[in-house]
């Protein structure tokens, strides 16, 4: 399945966000992680800099947690839930080395809200697309991560957090030489 790229830099960034708490760990810690999140995620726009606006984030990194896993309808809910609460509106935008995308917040709206709606959006996507069987967790064990399988047959297991599929891979190899000696 291909989305819009927009979408599919939306997509990486819910897991990547969700990851951000995957295994146990606590990538959001602090203020600073969380400036270095959104860099690498290329998020511009308003930010307070606060507890609260970090307390938002994980708030909503919860949300996407549960969501990640949950039926359509329960997606659904949710997904409607974020784009009501962040009062979005849809729009095409153009900025920095961007061409036409969708935003549904304003650059100045509450940094929670423009992540939510960005997730909601293309959450929306997958959802209408029928594809929510993209959203996958980890088969690796004791790996709780999220994978977003974008792949054309569909056969993405691992998540990209650390070294599973290698893992994965190593061990089925030592169980076939096991077999076979």
């Amino acid at each position: 399945m291909v989305f819009a790229p927009d979408t599919e830099v939306a997509l990486r960034t819910v897991v990547n966000l969700v990851n951000s708490a995957a295994n146990g760990s606590e990538g959001l810690a602090a203020q600073a992680d969380l400036d270095s999140f959104l860099a690498a995620e290329g998020f511009s726009g308003s930010r307070t800099r606060d507890g609260d606006e970090l307390a938002s984030v994980k708030r909503l990194r919860r949300q996407l947690t549960e969501l990640w896993t949950a039926d359509e309808d329960a997606a659904v809910r949710t997904v409607n839930a974020l784009l009501r609460e962040a009062h979005a509106l849809p729009q095409l935008v153009k900025h920095d080395d961007w061409d036409w995308h969708l935003h549904a917040t304003t650059p100045e709206a509450p940094l929670v809200y423009r992540m939510s709606t960005e997730a909601a959006m293309a959450l929306a996507d997958v959802i209408r697309s029928k594809e929510m069987d993209r959203m996958r967790i980890c088969e690796a064990e004791e790996c709780d991560a999220a994978v977003l399988d974008l792949s054309r047959n569909r056969s993405k297991r691992y998540c990209d957090t650390g070294n599973c599929a290698n893992r994965a891979h190593v061990a089925a190899y030592r169980a076939r030489q096991a077999a076979t000696g």
